[in-house]
Order: C-alpha cells, then sequence, then structure tokens
C-alpha cells in the first residue's frame, strides 16, 4: 500500500515544495549538486558546513561554501563551531550572504571535527550545546530566519541523549529537528536505527527529519512507518543519482516504481550540471572534482567502473563532458534507459562522503591552497 508523505510544508516563513530533503554532504552538497537535486525532485536542501572560524572565511573554500547565485529559495546553510558568540557571528555572516534558514551541526562524526568538539561532539556537553542554540536564534531571530538543528541518536550506545537535547532545542526556538539514526561511536558503520527518531518525534511538536540509510523508494516507506517523522533526509543515495527524490516520491503515492530515466535525460541533467560545477570551481579544480560526481553516475552501469577509471585520466573540462557524452549516446544505441545493474546499485557509491564527513577534504585541501 502506498505510505504517501503530507502535501507541502512550511518551515518559518518558506513554503517547501514536497517533504524529501537533501542533507548536508561536505565535498558533495555545493550549489551545482543542491539546483540539481531540487530541479530532479527534492523539496529543500542543507548546504556542507561552514565553518564559524572568521579566520577562514575569506579562504576560497568558504566563499564557494557561501556562494549561492541561482540557488533556489529557500537557501539553507549549516554552521559548525563550539563556542555560543562565534557561531551567532557566523549565522549573521551566512545571512548576510544569502542564507535564509540557518542549520546548526551536530550530527557530524569525523574526527576531524569531533577532536575540535564541534560537530556530534556537542551532544556529549548538553549546556553548551544549548548555549550554542539560544545564541545563534537569538541572532537569527529578528531577522525572521528559523534555525534548524542536525543531531545524531547520541554520542554512544550507552548514552543516547536526543529526546532530551531535542526537547531543550524545541524550547529554544528550534524550528525543526534532523536525526541521523546512528550514534558518533557509530560514525557510518553498522545500520541505521529509528525507534530514537521515533521516540524524538513522539516528544516534540515541531517538524522531525528522519536521516540515515534511506537508499531506495522502498526504504523511505519502512522508515516513514517506524518513525511517524514529518520528512526524510537523504544523504549518500542522491550520490549519482540525485532523481532518488522523484522515485521515492512516486511510490510513496502510488505504490510503484518509477523506471529508470531515460539516458537521453540522464545525460542532460548530467552535462548541465558538470557546465554550473565548473562555473563554480573553474578549470582546474572544476574538471578535477568533476570526477567523483561522474564516478558515482556510471558506478551501477555496464562498464562504468572501467569507464570511471578512463575518466581520471582526462585533464580537461572539454574533454570530461565530451567523453561522457559519448559513451552515454553509446549506452543508448542498445537502452532506452538506465540499465542498472542489480548488485551494483544497492552498493555504496565508491569514495563516498557521508553527511558532513568530508573524505575530499585532503584533495580539496590540496587543490584550493
Amino acid at each position: 500500500m502506498p505510505t504517501p508523505l503530507p502535501g507541502p510544508m512550511t518551515l518559518g516563513p518558506y513554503r517547501l515544495p514536497n517533504r524529501l530533503f537533501v542533507a548536508p554532504m561536505a565535498g558533495v552538497t555545493d550549489r551545482p549538486f543542491r539546483v540539481l537535486c531540487k530541479k530532479l525532485g527534492a523539496g529543500y536542501a542543507v548546504s556542507e558546513m561552514v565553518t564559524s572560524r572568521k579566520d577562514l572565511w575569506n579562504s576560497l573554500k568558504t566563499s564557494r561554501r557561501a556562494n549561492h547565485e541561482g540557488e533556489p529559495a529557500p537557501i539553507s546553510v549549516q554552521i559548525a563551531g563550539t563556542d555560543a558568540l562565534m557561531m551567532a557571528e557566523a549565522a549573521a555572516y551566512n545571512i548576510d550572504r544569502g542564507a535564509q534558514i540557518i542549520d546548526i551541526n551536530m550530527g557530524c562524526p569525523a574526527k576531524k571535527v569531533c577532536n575540535k568538539w564541534a560537530g556530534s561532539a556537542l551532544m556529549q556537553d548538553e549546556p553548551l550545546a544549548l548555549e550554542i542554540i539560544e545564541a545563534v536564534v537569538a541572532a537569527c531571530a529578528p531577522r525572521g530566519v528559523p534555525v534548524t538543528l542536525k543531531m545524531r541518536t547520541g554520542w554512544c550506545q550507552a548514552e543516547k541523549n536526543a529526546v532530551r537535547l531535542a526537547r531543550a532545542a524545541e524550547q529554544a526556538g528550534v524550528a525543526m529537528v534532523t536525526v541521523h539514526g546512528r550514534t558518533r561511536e557509530q560514525g557510518y558503520t553498522g545500520h541505521a536505527e529509528y525507534d530514537t527518531i521515533a521516540a524524538v518525534k513522539a516528544a516534540l511538536r515541531i517538524p522531525v527529519v528522519a536521516n540515515g540509510d534511506i537508499s531506495s523508494p522502498h526504504k523511505a516507506r519502512d522508515v516513514l512507518a517506524a518513525t511517524g517523522a514529518d520528512a526524510l533526509m537523504i544523504g549518500r543515495a542522491a550520490q549519482g543519482r540525485p532523481w532518488i527524490f522523484a522515485e521515492i516520491a512516486h511510490f510513496l503515492e502510488t505504490g510503484e516504481l518509477l523506471p529508470a530515466p531515460r539516458i537521453a535525460d540522464a545525460k542532460r541533467w548530467l552535462i548541465e550540471h558538470l557546465h554550473d560545477h565548473y562555473t563554480l570551481y573553474g578549470e582546474l579544480t572544476g574538471m578535477r572534482s568533476a570526477r567523483k560526481h561522474i564516478g558515482w553516475a556510471v558506478r551501477a552501469l555496464p562498464g562504468g567502473e572501467e569507464f570511471r577509471r578512463h575518466m581520471n585520466t582526462l585533464d580537461s573540462c572539454e574533454d570530461q563532458v565530451r567523453t561522457l557524452g559519448d559513451w552515454l549516446d553509446a549506452l543508448a544505441q542498445d537502452h532506452d534507459r538506465l540499465p542498472y545493474l542489480a548488485q551494483a546499485a544497492n552498493d555504496e557509491p565508491d569514495g563516498v562522503s557521508p553527511d558532513n564527513n568530508d573524505n575530499s577534504a585532503h584533495e580539496e585541501r590540496r587543490l584550493t591552497a
């Protein structure tokens, strides 16, 4: 039986067209990727996390993350840090640069973030976490900017404090809470659990978003049933498959699976995305950072892994676009729609950058230094 999500959702003054969201993923959910996902069915997307450190705001990396040119509203920016005043200043900084919603990162499990007591490490220090939430809300409220919170179930199996922290966040004025169904201790190992998300949903009046391991229309249905969540947030499964939002929406509404996209459509979407990507990053960095997006898009297709290796030898944006277009045209001679390989389609993407766990950080630092 279909399990439809309710209709459009209101977040502050903004009307979201649907309740299928793109998770913030460092090194992945830049402006071109967010625009692509919104075009293909996502109702909302959160940016890569932006540091609260002022000394890094003028860096090339941060300036790109604060670039929202041409992005459909509402524009949501995630900020990360450990000092309440700095986080409030970061919220104001990003609002001045176009942010319409501010998301607080208390979900990132990356060691480089948690070792500085940011991200999900803040769940170990509830007074500090609440101080940060209150400071950010105080900075945003006078400007009519909603504040949201992304968190985990807790720091470890023995310390699942998501319900307590979410209640405090609601009382402090947070407009929406997203819960990834793992502890910080788990990182991205094992499986997400949804009982804690269901408990958070039962405890709050504000919208609660379920996140973690939502990789197919069937899984989306099951997570909705298990949690009663108001919306779903999808991360890794959207890498190379940005049309997953339309697939999930169709299945939840009708109980039927959409056929795979036509190759001609996928080619148009991917090449448009590449050109947008190059515009943001420039020739050299754009060409290199586009490789992962191309690899994710072809990995589950016949010959995709061999093609990905070949793409990694190309050294210009023009060659990338031409070669990808030619490869998809050749595939279209035998198939009208993307012919996914069943096993590969269920595997995690190579070089995955889980929700704000930036596995591409070393390459990005090298390219933008």
